[in-house]
């Protein structure tokens, strides 16, 4: 018998592939909501407790990027964008209209499941609480209240822009953050043009929470978009540079 878990929006107007995300989903224990349309959507969301959105960006009636919008306008449940591959500026600006992730399109549903899972995951830490004074991510540890941060029990030395930094990335970890998006809790709105000043920040805390920082395994480049702070690393064994 299958427990069935946390309810999922499919939003998908491809019929073949709506059906095979319900049946999978439904299959590891998820109840799912399924419709091919952007305002059957939003009315399903008003009327439901969803815990998650999955959704296409290319609806028949209106966008997907509309449906994003007004959705995050009333509630900060997860949404993961559907996306072809080529559409680079639909997937940027859903993320910036508070998309949480993208899946590009095609995609293998063992992808879909890990990121069901790590977005529900992030929920389930806001919803016990996002106060957290101090974080343990493999061998890194983060404490808010001391505002000091350990890697394999040595104390980094860093500035304030690098500690702010960490600190937006552990916060959002698990989630894709694009360059504007970065820009904007670090700078304030008008930062747009300080891209490169990003680069270097990033590039200066991967030298020093990274142990091959040409091969990073916390802060990850997700080409043309923007980062996301991994949190798959459970133990210190585990990060080395010679792990796969």
């Amino acid at each position: 018998m299958v427990t069935f878990g946390a309810t999922i929006l499919v939003v998908e107007d491809e019929p073949e592939l709506a059906s095979a995300l319900e049946r999978s989903l439904t299959a590891h224990g998820y109840r799912v909501l399924s419709t091919g349309r952007g305002e059957d959507a939003l009315g399903l969301f008003a009327r439901a407790h969803v815990d998650l959105v999955l959704l296409d960006l290319l609806l028949p009636d209106i966008s997907g990027l509309e449906v994003c919008r007004r959705i995050r306008a009333v509630s900060s449940t997860p949404i993961i964008v559907l996306s072809v591959k080529n559409s680079e500026h639909d997937k940027v600006e859903a993320l910036d209209l508070g998309a949480d992730d993208y899946v590009a399109k095609p995609f293998g549903i063992a992808e879909v499941l890990a990121r069901i899972r790590v977005a529900l995951r992030r929920l389930e830490r806001q919803n016990g609480g996002s106060a957290e004074e101090q974080v343990l991510i493999g061998p890194l540890v983060m404490d808010f209240g001391r505002r000091r941060v350990w890697l394999k029990g040595r104390e980094i030395a860093l500035t304030p822009t690098e500690y702010e930094l960490l600190r937006i990335f552990v916060v959002h970890r698990g989630k894709l953050l694009t360059r504007q998006m970065l820009l904007r809790m670090l700078w304030g709105s008008a930062s747009h043009d300080r891209v490169h000043s990003l680069h270097v920040y990033v590039a200066q805390l991967r030298q020093k929470i990274e142990p091959c920082p040409g091969k990073p395994r916390l802060i990850l480049t997700i080409p043309g978009v923007g980062y996301r702070f991994s949190d798959e690393v459970e133990a210190a064994d585990q990060f080395n540079c010679a792990h796969p």
